[in-house]
């Protein structure tokens, strides 16, 4: 994890007048070192050791912050808990159909097709998402 990655993310936390509490700090840097894209159990699986006393409320309270101020993405795939990225910028995903893990994978932004949808519905077009499935290297060799 970049240190600095942290410390800017904390930046703007405090930007926005949000306190920095130890257990925000904490949901903070995990999600920041995550390349699993937790959901708000996961995190607080991984946490509960070291705050027994924060609660599943807790950690979705911190991350609807953290939304809320454009720090993460909330990745919603069908009926599965929300699963969260602190990655932000415009990128795609890649899911195993057999254990759910979500990779970060990077394709030039399908702006023409969005441009086109506009065109031939008439739509003004806010944004778009591209999810790639299939069997992750873990669980083919596990087959």
């Amino acid at each position: 994890m970049s240190e600095s990655m942290l410390q800017e993310a904390v930046g703007r936390l405090k930007e926005s007048g949000v306190r920095i509490t130890p257990q925000r700090h904490a949901v903070l840097e995990y999600l920041i070192n995550s390349e699993i894209h937790p959901t708000a159990d996961d995190i607080y699986k991984a946490l509960e050791g070291k705050f027994p006393n924060m609660s599943v409320a807790t950690v979705y309270n911190n991350l609807r912050v953290f939304r809320e101020i454009g720090l993460i993405r909330e990745l919603t795939y069908g009926d599965a808990s929300s699963r969260f990225d602190y990655n932000t910028s415009n990128h795609y995903h890649i899911i195993c159909t057999t254990c759910g893990k979500i990779v970060d994978f990077h394709y030039p932004t399908l702006d023409e097709v969005e441009s086109l949808a506009e065109q031939v519905t008439g739509f003004e077009v806010s944004h778009h998402r591209m999810e790639i499935y299939g069997t992750c290297a873990d669980c083919k060799t596990k087959h």
